[in-house]
């Protein structure tokens, strides 16, 4: 009776250890600027936000990709490393809208399409979907309502 006792313990602990766990955070690593016709400086200023950005020090990388946007607007790599930093600053609105931007000036860029950074916008090709919802002239009953 004892040593089921132990093992119930012990189990018992074990899986409170499991389910204690946090999920890790998911690591983005910005992109480097393809040098066919990117000015040095956004090449530079890419350069200085990815080790900005690598050291957590988010703002500064902000301020670097930004600088980066700015010298190469058409540039989907630029777009997307601005994104990833709005987005671990928490704008998630702005980072959309680069993150969508990247999409666009770089269709046939697997690695900004397959981001999981971008996943979360959606594919921008795919309108979105509406469900309809019948109405009637009943009373709804419980659980009868929109899913």
């Amino acid at each position: 009776m004892k040593l089921l006792m132990i093992v119930c313990v012990v189990c018992a602990l074990v899986g409170m250890g499991a389910c204690s766990s946090k999920p890790k955070p998911r690591v983005f690593v910005p992109l480097a600027l393809i040098d066919g016709g990117v000015k040095p400086q956004a090449i530079t200023a890419t350069e200085q936000g990815t080790q900005a950005y690598q050291a957590k020090q988010f703002e500064d990388a902000k301020k670097y990709f930004e600088q980066a946007v700015t010298v190469a607007p058409q540039s989907g790599q630029a777009h997307y490393n601005f994104a990833l930093a709005l987005n671990a600053l928490g704008d998630t609105e702005a980072a959309r809208q680069h993150f969508l931007e990247a999409a666009n000036l770089a269709p046939g860029d697997k690695t900004i399409w397959d981001s999981p950074a971008l996943s979360p916008y959606g594919n921008p090709n795919v309108p979105k979907v509406h469900k309809e919802h019948q109405y009637g002239t009943s009373r709804p009953g419980i659980g009868s309502g929109p899913r």
